[in-house]
């Protein structure tokens, strides 16, 4: 007897998807075109597993991917194991233990990874990452590189009106230390911030009984964001801050000046309430967001210190973005030229293997008919047809 469970063997699990053919070409096409972007500025390929032992996996992420790593038991061992959530804390991993080298590294990786939850307004629980690390340098120079290489990567995949957001997390957490919170009110505190739930901020620091110049600063944080102008207004709120808040505003305005020489006409936003990647990222944070979607199609931000418990605490910088995400707000994409294959005619003659071969090999598409197959060969994206013509194969327009 069949049964609904039978008929529905095909339904993919919620936010799992799979790419058809058109799709597939276009995504092959723009991995081939980011990768050989990402090499021409010296990034080298990386291949992580799939599958690692979790304490390696969530190492120095704090709990950022600990929710959305999906788990398993390895029946060898009997270590929990976890599927890549996220291609970054491998990447650290690699450039720390494995290549061990005292120069500034620079790796990328493309691959799908997984998440337990749906990411986005796609839902998807498979993402394809793309992204660029850059190791072993502190300055404003590797993360602007890393800045430059996030919109090189929204320009190739025909992404338009974009925007940069920049924030930095050494204001906040900073702040946190001067008011002297303890780790669960930092927690309470972060999340309402991120809300930007002012009236609970302001119950927060009455709760935890912050009073002064800090209560007053981590008050006014949430309404300290809008256009590069802004820096001015928070020097001037922040005054009184620790110099860890000081050196981040400077920092701030340095890569502002930068990114406005470099992209003059893309608009550049601050927000020092903004603490994406909080439990990892150490300084600037930054995404890029396109008109008309209300989540960053690319993010990343500065990390030193993540390979530490690898053995070597590097500077580290660096971006992701999901390339199914960018294709399907992409206002071009390649278009797979498949009408200009050719049809050679079903037979085992040895001049036509030697005619199909010679035309494989010099780059053209050739689908050979089978015996009694069905459908003009224009139904097999075929514009051309192989005919033989005395004792030569031919290629022929239909």
């Amino acid at each position: 007897m069949n049964t609904g469970k039978q008929h529905n063997r095909w339904v993919l699990p919620d936010g799992i998807e799979e790419l058809l053919p058109e799709q597939s070409f276009i995504l092959e096409t723009l991995r081939r075109e980011l990768l050989d972007s990402y090499s021409r500025w010296g990034y080298e390929l990386i291949t992580p597993p799939f599958l690692e032992f979790l304490d390696s996996l969530l190492t120095g992420t704090g709990h950022d991917l600990d929710l959305s790593t999906f788990r398993v038991t390895d029946p060898v061992t009997g270590r929990q194991m976890g599927l890549r959530a996220d291609m970054t804390p491998q990447a650290a991993r690699i450039d720390a233990h494995i290549l061990k080298s005292e120069l500034p590294v620079r790796l990328c990786y493309l691959g799908t990874v997984l998440r337990s939850t749906p990411q986005g307004f796609s839902g998807s629980r498979a993402p394809i990452q793309a992204g660029c690390e850059l190791f072993g340098h502190a300055g404003m120079e590797s993360v602007l590189e890393v800045i430059e290489l996030m919109m090189e990567t929204i320009r190739i995949t025909g992404v338009n009106d974009v925007s940069l957001d920049l924030g930095h997390v050494k204001i906040f957490r900073s702040l946190v230390d001067q008011a002297g919170l303890d780790t669960d009110d930092e927690m309470r505190l972060f999340d309402a911030m991120q809300r930007k739930a002012n009236p609970e901020i302001e119950e927060l620091l009455d709760e935890m009984q912050v009073s002064g110049t800090v209560r007053e600063m981590l008050g006014a944080l949430s309404g300290l964001n809008g256009s590069a102008a802004m820096l001015d207004q928070a020097e001037k709120v922040l005054a009184q801050a620790a110099e860890p808040v000081q050196s981040a505003l400077a920092e701030l305005k340095q890569l502002v000046a930068l990114l406005q020489r470099d992209y003059p006409d893309i608009p550049v936003n601050i927000d020092l309430a903004e603490l994406r990647g909080y439990h990892y990222h150490s300084g600037i944070v930054f995404a890029a967001f396109t008109a008309g979607y209300g989540e960053e199609v690319a993010r990343g931000g500065r990390y030193d210190g993540i390979g530490k418990v690898f053995g070597r605490s590097r500077p580290a910088t660096g971006f992701s973005a999901d390339l199914s995400t960018l294709m399907g707000l992409s206002v071009f994409l390649p278009v797979s030229d498949d009408m200009d294959s050719i049809m050679a005619p079903a037979g085992d003659d040895a001049d036509l293997r030697v005619a199909i071969i010679n035309l494989r090999t010099e780059g053209e598409r050739v689908i050979h008919a089978l015996p009694g197959q069905n459908g003009k060969p224009q139904d097999y994206g075929c514009s051309r047809e192989l005919v033989k013509q005395g004792d030569n194969w031919t290629v022929k327009n239909i």
